[in-house]
């Protein structure tokens, strides 16, 4: 028990006591919900009475049959239309959805890979963060694509974009509230959390979360006696139950002896219980969106530049923030992250000095660094601008030529691409790929050819796509384009002709030609 005396318990406090003392008494407990999300890794953190789904038919009387009835409030606004940027700031047209359908939209968009280029990561990051008008058939799936948003924001690791389209959309059903209550713990910020589960009482918080919450409020007397009553109707399992009476209490004995072993894949609770008992799960084999936990200042500067890694090469933080981690002090060690984070204080100090040199030097030593950790596109939006400015001897002007060309801004790339001096036929079709003239140069190998053919105007489109775009289905075209060119990444050169021929024909050029120059660049094949 805390060694803080407890105050008086809070209205709150006094209610789930009460449910506590209920349920002791032998009224049905709620059973366990299916789950809410594709994302297998969320909290059980509401449960509801009877469970989410209406029984099947024939489970009430013979001859009875149910069918699924969907309800959504008269004028209540859509949470598939909530976004944090203006479409037309996106580059989307606002009516990019089209007549859906939306739980085929939803299912395209969480079968998304989040390890993808770069140029299709960021469109995808459009897509879930743009206000877009929802599907014209949304209101036979409400919120089907929202939350397909935000489980797709999930898995890129986008914790903090996540929280903010959460509150933005201002849902309170079941499915919303638990992914709030799993992204609140995951960066630390456990009291808005349990502030949100005690303003929505109808979201039916399971025991677990409810016992959480009333300990971090203070109400550790109310906490306690919700644990046994949940303990005597077998509401917990041996990890939970475990788990919070040593959060409870770390002198009591356990109820089975010996504390359980962490699982492989703890949820968002189990890992914030593991942690304030003194056992924390490293994050490293966890998802993406478990390293916002080692931002937040208690874990060490190695495990915060990893987690800062990862996090960046989905593209859920900054560039600037790795950045800031990196030089942040000198590393007392080396071998492995300590050489990448020593070669890019090496090349900052370069960088500094009009040594040109010793920059291009810096610059060979640092980029099989990023290379190796698949950080090239965050190192060329820290430096491709500043290198542009700089006159390298050879090979590395040719190396700060290719960087240049990764960088997100087009304007960048498209200077580089002026005014380079091509030493041969890949850098001369680079250049053309750059300006998005790719056909007045020779193609130098089968990549190059089958990204000329994509940019020649008459590239035809598969039929599936032609089909989709006849029909007004531009958001789920682009979908399947983005699909595409994972395959085409993966190596497979006729889905490179179609996944950027189809990025044309939705007039998202740009990412196309920054695609192209990825696939060219990247070892992102195999």
């Amino acid at each position: 028990m805390s060694a803080d005396t407890p105050g008086p318990p809070r209205p709150a406090a006094r209610f789930f006591a009460a449910v506590a003392v209920t349920l002791c008494a032998g009224l049905p407990a709620p059973a366990q919900e299916p789950p809410l999300s594709a994302i297998d890794w969320l909290s059980r953190s509401v449960s509801r009475p009877g469970g989410d789904a209406p029984p099947a038919a024939g489970q009430i009387s013979e001859g009875v049959r149910l069918e699924t009835i969907r309800v959504t409030p008269l004028g209540a606004p859509s949470p598939d239309a909530a976004g944090l940027l203006p479409a037309a700031r996106a580059g989307l047209p606002a009516d990019l959805w089209g007549p859906g359908p939306a739980e085929a939209l939803a299912r395209r968009l969480r079968n998304l890979p989040a390890d993808t280029l770069p140029a299709a990561r960021d469109l995808t990051y459009s897509l879930l963060l743009a206000e877009l008008a929802p599907p014209a058939d949304a209101g036979d799936a409400p919120g089907a694509l929202f939350l397909a948003r935000i489980d797709k924001l999930l898995d890129f690791g986008a914790v903090d974009q996540a929280l903010a389209l959460l509150e933005t959309a201002g849902a309170s059903s079941a499915a919303t509230f638990r992914r709030r209550f799993d992204a609140a713990l995951l960066v630390g910020r456990e009291d808005r959390a349990c502030a949100a589960m005690e303003a929505l009482p109808a979201t039916a918080p399971s025991y677990p979360a409810r016992i959480f919450c009333l300990a971090r409020h203070g109400d550790w007397s109310a906490a306690d006696l919700t644990l046994r009553g949940a303990r005597a109707l077998g509401l917990l399992d041996p990890l939970e139950d475990a788990l919070l009476s040593r959060f409870l209490d770390p002198e009591a004995p356990l109820p089975g002896g010996d504390m359980p072993a962490p699982p492989a894949a703890p949820s968002p609770l189990e890992w914030r219980l593991f942690e304030a008992i003194g056992a924390p799960i490293p994050t490293g084999t966890l998802p993406v969106a478990f390293a916002h936990a080692d931002l937040r200042g208690v874990s060490g500067w190695r495990a915060q530049i990893a987690a800062a890694e990862r996090l960046t090469r989905t593209g859920a933080v900054t560039p600037n923030r790795l950045l800031g981690l990196y030089t942040a002090r000198r590393p007392a060690a080396s071998g492995g992250l300590w050489e990448r984070v020593a070669a890019v204080q090496r090349f900052e100090a370069a960088l500094a000095t009009k040594d040109a040199a010793e920059l291009a030097t810096a610059l060979r030593d640092v980029w099989p660094h990023m290379v190796a950790a698949e950080l090239e596109s965050p190192f060329a939006a820290l430096y491709a601008p500043r290198l542009r400015e700089r006159t390298l001897p050879r090979p590395a002007a040719g190396l700060a030529f290719e960087i240049a060309l990764l960088a997100s801004d087009p304007a960048t790339a498209q200077r580089a691409a002026r005014t380079h001096d091509p030493a041969d036929a890949r850098e001369t079709f680079l250049a053309a790929l750059a300006r998005g003239r790719p056909a007045v140069a020779e193609p130098p190998d089968a990549l190059a050819a089958a990204i000329a053919d994509a940019f020649d105007e008459g590239a035809p489109l598969d039929a599936a796509q032609r089909a989709r775009l006849d029909s007004g289905r531009r958001g789920e075209a682009m979908l399947a384009a983005l699909d595409t060119l994972a395959l085409g990444a993966a190596g497979d050169l006729r889905a490179v002709t179609e996944g950027l021929a189809a990025l044309h024909a939705l007039d998202q050029g740009e990412t196309a030609r920054r695609a192209a120059l990825e696939l060219m660049l990247l070892e992102r094949r195999g």
